[in-house]
């Protein structure tokens, strides 16, 4: 409870300070990023580079002006961060809708993919996430409006710019928007250490939700109750449990990996779905009959055939020599 206490603390300090992207790629992807209304740029005095020119450049097109600034003011804006020299000023994050976020999916043609954050209030671990998301596809993450990580310096560069090419909708009650998922034909998969099934274990080719609870306690208990599936990851070591942004990051993948095979199989209906994908099963050749006996035997008897043919004409040409 104390360190809930000091993470809220924490949280309403940062509300009121200005909010901050740092780090050369962070910005250019948030420059990049239509979501992101950036208001000011600072570069500290003398830097140079290829990454600079590029956060120039773009600033220009996008009328964002930027400034080089002396290091003693520099360091006054963002003293306890790694900036590569390079500050943004952003404006409040723009989040988006639930409905948006099925809309990507509809776009896209593709059956949801949504992953959804219990209190997450770790920024690394909310930026570790959010890189994994956007990485994998997700059509966008869904958070709670209250005890969550905001949107900072620290979940940008942990994110390495992603949290500027993924949509974000905050919800306040996070029970109520599982249960509008699932009339929608969404599954809802959380993660708990306690569950019954592995990860591996669900038919993630189905619209599909996953959801990742608070480092430190897990899923609510409400949330729990509005899950469809519960998974874990097996543990074979001493450790009890994986880091919140790790577990996320496998069970994501997971979905990728069911969904990519499924694809292999519209291709190749002989595939089976739970063969790993490096074990693959080759493709039959249509409209070819099936031979009894082994393809290395049937290659010996064509060779072999071949071969009597080839010396077939030579023995007639030394008959008729020797007859001359």
């Amino acid at each position: 409870m104390d360190m809930e206490r000091e993470n809220i603390q924490m949280q309403e300090q940062e509300e009121t300070k200005p909010k901050l992207i740092a780090g050369r790629q962070p910005v250019i992807e948030a420059l990049k990023s239509q979501s992101v209304m950036i208001e000011k740029i600072y570069l500290l005095h003398g830097i140079r580079g290829s990454q600079i020119d590029k956060i120039k450049n773009l600033a220009r097109k996008k009328g964002v002006p930027f400034v080089e600034l002396n290091k003693q003011r520099f360091r006054e804006l963002a003293s306890d961060i790694a900036t590569q020299g390079v500050i943004a000023i952003i404006s409040e994050a723009k989040y988006i809708s639930v409905d948006d976020i099925l809309n990507v999916s509809k776009e896209k043609n593709e059956p949801p993919f949504i992953l959804i954050l219990d209190e997450i209030v770790d920024p690394q671990n909310f930026g570790a996430l959010v890189r994994t998301a956007e990485c994998a596809g997700v059509h966008g993450i869904i958070t709670t409006k209250h005890h969550t990580a905001i949107i900072n310096s620290t979940v940008a560069r942990t994110s390495a710019g992603a949290v500027a090419h993924v949509g974000i909708a905050k919800v306040t009650n996070l029970a109520q928007t599982l249960d509008e998922l699932k009339e929608k034909g969404i599954w809802i998969v959380g993660a708990d250490a306690n569950a019954s099934k592995f990860y591996y274990e669900i038919d993630y080719t189905m619209p599909v939700a996953i959801v990742i609870g608070n480092e430190g306690r897990g899923l609510r208990f409400l949330t729990k109750q509005k899950c469809d599936f519960l998974v874990k990851i097996p543990m074979y070591g001493k450790v009890e449990s994986l880091n919140a942004s790790v577990a996320g990051a496998l069970i994501m993948y997971e979905v990728v990996r069911a969904r990519e095979l499924k694809k292999k199989k519209v291709l190749n209906p002989y595939l089976n779905l739970n063969e790993p994908l490096m074990y693959q099963s080759p493709k039959p050749t249509p409209n070819l009959v099936q031979l009894s006996e082994p393809l290395s035997t049937q290659q010996e008897a064509v060779q072999d055939t071949e071969q009597t043919e080839k010396q077939k004409p030579k023995s007639k040409k030394k008959a008729t020599k020797s007859k001359k």
